[in-house]
């Protein structure tokens, strides 16, 4: 089973000691002890109170500022407070492959029997190919690792595949991650593809590594402890999933992407949907109609200016989601070419995000947010000024994590009706089940299980 290890970054050793057992409270498996987060540490007067009577076993690390870490002094002083780790009885030490030849040497012929060499590499600049991660396990297994450590860094969400092939063809214990947004999965899949570890944080702010999330998500969110061997893994690619429908819902077919496939019982084709544009369309319907004055017309949207930040795949959906409803489309993005392309598909107005700041040609406008500006960790970023809400009617924002973003909490200050990207994610899912079951979706239910958690499972 792989364990859930989280990395202890306090700057005292009493601090330290303190969120060591708030982590076996909260359910980890092991903390990994960061000697060069401490201020003023002292290894002979400092080790001992933090291995000493410890509540979960420790992996200990001194990382230096040339693989990432704080410590900037001399390497020999660092690898000989890491030995002593080791006499003092830590379950493992981790060293850079840089120096990891040298601490080998140090160590031959004192290794206790319990304990175990991490041996890691960390790469802040990309990640490499699947040729040369399995060239880079030869050399750390060659250099003496009891386990292997490798790191890298997500330029795109396909590179965590190279990472799963390089955990499941390794034939020691190897923690294999991918650091970042994009690399997140690593680490919840880790279990699947046989990773011997994987970090979780106490809280928000207190990674070691980007990408970490908190080891109360990781357990009680993504259950990672039920994930194994068997776990089934699905991965939607929409694009290519509307070639492999017979046929496609039209406004599904519009927006190029599909998040629901059914086979019709009548003839077995498989029918193509999309339940993202009309999980947030409806949200932002019912936001309108929660406002004084307005009846229960066929949509409370036609007519309206409906103005919708980004242009990439969700801005797509609601572009064309509100078309459908007889709005007025202005799209805005950082990139007003691609504002423009979008624009021109949907019969809209394009702007860039500074012009939107000045664009006020009515009020009671509609805005949806469709980037992940404001998305946890980066809560104080908002797509759009205070000055700029007091136009809108209604304010919509995707990102669900936090719930109530900045925009929002700025737009219902500017007087804005708003809505949460949770409406949208639950209401996608409520279609998703109808389509799949044909019977009304159990509404009340789903709702208590997604507002019952801290934080909602991203769709991948």
């Amino acid at each position: 089973m792989t364990l859930v290890c989280v990395p202890l970054v306090a700057k005292t050793v009493e601090q330290m000691a303190v969120d060591m057992a708030t982590a076996k409270s909260r359910g980890a498996d092991l903390v990994e002890v960061g000697l060069d987060h401490l201020s003023n540490f002292l290894p002979r007067r400092d080790l001992p109170l933090l291995l000493d009577n410890r509540p979960l076993p420790a992996l200990v690390t001194y990382r230096p500022k040339w693989e990432g870490g704080e410590y900037e002094g001399d390497d020999s002083q660092r690898l000989e407070a890491l030995c002593l780790a080791m006499k003092l009885g830590a379950e493992y030490v981790d060293v850079e492959l840089k120096v990891a030849g040298e601490f080998v040497r140090l160590i031959s012929g004192k290794k206790p029997e319990n304990f175990k060499l991490i041996v890691s590499s960390h790469n802040y600049q990309n990640t490499p190919s699947c040729e040369e991660l399995s060239n880079l396990v030869a050399i750390i297994k060659a250099v003496g690792a009891d386990i292997v450590k490798i790191a890298t860094t997500a330029l795109d969400i396909v590179n965590v595949t190279r990472m799963f092939q390089a955990i499941v063809h390794c034939q020691v214990p190897i923690i294999g991650l991918v650091m970042h947004e994009r690399g997140v999965i690593s680490r919840l899949l880790s279990p699947k593809f046989g990773g011997y570890l994987t970090f979780a944080t106490l809280d928000v702010g207190k990674e070691s590594c980007p990408g970490q999330p908190t080891i109360l998500d990781l357990l009680n969110v993504y259950n990672i402890k039920q994930i194994s061997s068997t776990t089934k893994l699905y991965h939607s690619t929409q694009g290519d999933a509307v070639r492999c429908c017979d046929e496609v819902d039209p406004i599904a077919k519009s927006i190029g992407a599909v998040n629901t496939i059914i086979r019709r019982p009548s003839d077995g084709k498989l029918v193509g949907y999309n339940t993202d544009y009309v999980g947030a369309i409806s949200a932002i319907e019912d936001g309108i109609r929660g406002l004084p004055g307005k009846g229960s017309a066929i949509s409370p949207l036609a007519g309206k200016i409906f103005v919708v930040i980004g242009a990439g795949g969700a801005g797509k959906a609601l572009a064309y989601g509100a078309r459908e409803k007889g709005t007025k489309v202005v799209i805005a993005n950082r990139t007003y070419a691609r504002a423009r392309e979008l624009a021109s598909l949907v019969g809209g107005h394009a702007l860039t995000l500074a012009e939107l700041e000045n664009f006020h040609p009515e009020n009671g406008m509609i805005l949806a947010n469709t980037t992940s500006i404001g998305m946890q960790p980066n809560i104080n970023e908002t797509p759009l000024s205070k000055r700029a809400l007091g136009s809108y009617a209604v304010v919509f924002d995707a990102v669900y994590t936090p719930k109530v973003t900045r925009l929002l909490r700025e737009a219902e200050e500017a007087g804005a009706t708003v809505v949460s990207g949770l409406e949208m994610f639950i209401r996608q899912a409520m279609g998703q089940f109808e389509l799949f079951t044909g019977i009304a979706a159990p509404e009340n239910l789903m709702r208590n299980i997604v507002t019952s958690s801290t934080t909602v499972l991203s769709k991948i």
